[in-house]
């Protein structure tokens, strides 16, 4: 589905129909940078379905919000930035097992991971061993 509503496949009339504007919207639009359709080898503009709903939205920031548009380029500019790091966090996730995990400190001293319900044994300090932290008795 992601590759069909990527898909450069709109000619600059379809697209402009499609989000309800000018063809001539579109082509200012590709030059204030909010809309940057792919370049067919005769340098024709060839839109997205991904395209074409930004289009529409930026008609509605426009029109029904009033935010100038420059506050657009800005708020897509944003958007596609969280959509990014989004992604990131979603790939970093997938890294990690997927499992939330807990860290604490080995006997030796080291930190370490252990996954989320993990009961851990407490050590008790020989004589003369310096405690860093021991957590409140109860």
């Amino acid at each position: 589905m992601a590759a069909t509503y990527d898909a450069p496949v709109l000619a600059i009339s379809i697209a402009a129909e499609a989000a309800g504007m000018h063809p001539q919207t579109l082509r200012q639009y590709d030059r204030l940078g909010l809309v940057v359709p792919r370049r067919t080898s005769g340098r024709g503009r060839r839109y997205s379905q991904r395209d074409v709903d930004v289009l529409r939205e930026v008609q509605r920031l426009s029109q029904e919000e009033g935010i100038n548009l420059a506050g657009i380029k800005r708020i897509l500019e944003l958007a596609a930035e969280n959509e990014r790091l989004e992604g990131e966090v979603d790939r970093l996730n997938q890294l990690l097992g997927g499992g939330r995990r807990v860290f604490h400190a080995s006997p030796g001293g080291d930190v370490v991971a252990v996954p989320l319900g993990t009961r851990l044994r407490r050590v008790r300090s020989s004589a003369g061993a310096l405690v860093v932290w021991q957590p409140p008795r109860r």
